[in-house]
């Protein structure tokens, strides 16, 4: 698994990105997250019911705020794809835990036509950046997915890119935990090509409000099991063709 590193060269035109973040009560994190979108590109801020004055920082330094009113990451998600409006939708969380400059290779890749999907494989940078039961978490949901799938991922982090028409042909339903789990089952179905490749995972800032206790991690692990359970998906193909094994 190669380690994707940001490069300057801008992303060719005329594509355009927007990066979806979601965001429940990151006023800490915000600054350090929007500085570091690539230039060029539309940050949509979800708003998912903070109380911490998340929206009006956001807003104030030059995000474009969606309000979300329903709780849920994938509700969070959603409400941010369809706000969308560009060529190619970016996934990334909003607690400075990931960069999303590491997203302009992944947004390469997807011009290129050498991927429809690409997602980042999480390579925490410090001990505590990805608890025990959260790994472990993600350790059994890779597996099921393989079972499921066939597919040979290793992680199932929310870093990640595709283009937006064919994201919304594959109608997500879950509005919970499971959203990103089901985009990968879906897109499978769909024979989609998806690419996993490392990225750097820090500590968040503030305390996750998923995958900080074990209470939050197997609810997570809950909601993705009844992702997985789902009978296949069917979902229009965006011109490609089947391929389990995931590319590095």
């Amino acid at each position: 698994m190669r380690a994707v590193t940001t490069s300057c060269e801008p992303v060719p035109d005329p594509v355009s990105v927007d990066v979806v973040l979601p965001c429940l009560d990151e006023a800490e994190a915000l600054p350090r997250v929007l500085e570091r979108i690539p230039p060029g590109w539309r940050a949509l801020v979800v708003d998912n019911g903070s109380t911490d004055g998340s929206a009006g920082i956001a807003h104030a330094l030059g995000a474009t705020v969606v309000r979300e009113e329903r709780r849920g990451f994938g509700a969070a998600c959603h409400a941010g794809l369809t706000a969308a409006t560009a060529d190619i939708v970016c996934f990334c969380d909003c607690d400075a835990s990931l960069d999303p400059a590491d997203l302009v290779p992944f947004v390469r890749e997807i011009v290129a036509g050498e991927a429809d999907l690409v997602l980042g494989r999480r390579r925490p940078q410090t001990r505590g950046a990805w608890p025990l039961h959260a790994r472990t978490g993600n350790l059994a949901l890779s597996r099921l997915l393989r079972r499921r799938t066939g597919l040979r991922l290793r992680d199932l982090g929310p870093l990640r890119a595709a283009r937006r028409e064919p994201l919304l042909a594959l109608e997500l339903t879950d509005r919970r935990s499971g959203y990103p789990l089901q985009m990968v089952v879906r897109a499978a179905d769909a024979g989609w090509r998806i690419a996993e490749h490392d990225v750097p995972y820090r500590p968040r800032a503030g305390v996750s409000k998923v995958t900080g206790t074990w209470r939050g991690t197997w609810q997570a692990v809950r909601d993705m099991s009844r992702v997985l359970a789902e009978p296949g998906a069917a979902a229009e193909k965006p011109g490609t063709t089947a391929e389990k094994e995931v590319r590095a």
